[in-house]
């Protein structure tokens, strides 16, 4: 039993262990027992999901807190909080692409798991490249924050432009170099079709597989700022990893109940442009004004939650009526 306690990334090899289990087990219970038919998911069961998510990613953050001490919870508790509310952006743009294709609702919650479960891998190997960089030079951190900063104040200015799904060169690259059919067929990323010309049983892409194709370029893009802010509050490889995918494991309940009300939060753009600025003038602040001393995490969690759960709350206010509602979708990260 020595290997559970050997040392892996900075964190005994047994949390990482139960890490695993636990994303495991709540994937299979998701798909194999809530969700074993394709069936489109209404708001109440949505919402009653999202809430069990983060009641386990907070009860698993208690858990770092009493096995890794205070500090770390605090840690892993705002990165956890940042990475949710940066997740709204996401539905965004999920909807869109899945309207784009034509998907319908009830295949929907089935294709956002394979979606899940490629960006644990690509976010592991971004934190993976990232924590790497910042072992080797801690400069590295500079540029991460002066990136959140100019990603922030982008934010608190940039128009609201939907993404052009239509000419993402991905999207026209795999149209041009692979087959794809005109029709969904069911669930299905790939099935056998006829070839027209040769007459021949051959494989073809499904436009299902398409919208996964670019819901996972758009995390990628996401990615860009929201992993280089949760490297902002720790370097701890754990605590960045668990977070961020605590975070986007309940994205797929969460995208039913928002997906229908995402106009409901336009204003919310500003708070996480705030926290973005926030979080990465920290590290200035605490290198050059605190001579090196680590900004409270007290303070951090206090001000991420504080921030965010006041653009949630402005933004149900401001459009409770309906006529002070945004013209358009939310703000989101993937516009140019």
């Amino acid at each position: 039993m020595e290997f559970l306690t050997f040392d892996f990334l900075g964190t005994p090899a047994w949390f990482w262990f139960v890490f695993a289990a636990l994303v495991a087990g709540l994937t299979a219970f998701d798909l194999g027992i809530l969700h074993n038919e394709d069936r489109e998911m209404g708001i109440g069961e949505s919402l009653k999901l999202t809430v069990f998510y983060i009641a386990v990613a907070l009860a698993f953050g208690a858990w770092i807190w009493t096995e890794r001490g205070p500090e770390l919870g605090m840690q892993y508790f705002t990165g956890f909080f940042i990475e949710k509310a940066l997740s709204i952006d996401n539905v965004f743009v999920i909807s869109l692409i899945f309207s784009f294709f034509a998907i319908p609702a009830k295949y929907q919650y089935r294709a956002l798991l394979w979606g899940i479960l490629a960006v644990i891998v690509l976010r592991g190997l971004m934190i993976a490249g990232g924590a790497a960089l910042v072992d080797q030079a801690y400069w590295v951190l500079y540029i991460f924050a002066a990136f959140l900063i100019f990603t922030g104040i982008k934010m608190f200015f940039a128009g609201d432009h939907p993404p052009d799904i239509a000419n993402n060169p991905v999207v026209r690259w795999i149209s041009s170099h692979m087959r794809v059919t005109k029709e969904l067929h069911a669930q299905h990323l790939f099935v056998k079709v006829i070839d027209e010309k040769t007459g021949k049983v051959v494989r073809a892409a499904t436009p299902l597989f398409l919208a996964l194709v670019v819901i996972n370029l758009a995390d990628l893009v996401f990615a860009v700022d929201s992993v280089p802010a949760i490297f902002a509050i720790t370097t701890d490889t754990f605590i960045v990893y668990t977070s961020n995918i605590m975070a986007i494991l309940g994205l797929r309940a969460l995208y039913f109940a928002l997906s229908a009300m995402i106009h409901r939060f336009y204003y919310l753009k500003y708070a996480l442009a705030a926290v973005l600025v926030f979080i990465g003038s920290k590290i200035f602040v605490s290198d050059f004004l605190l001579d090196g001393g680590k900004f409270p995490p007290a303070l951090s969690l206090g001000a991420t939650t504080a921030l965010i759960a006041g653009g949630v709350l402005f933004s149900l206010w401001k459009t409770r009526h309906g006529e002070d509602a945004a013209p358009q979708l939310p703000h989101n990260r993937l516009s140019p």
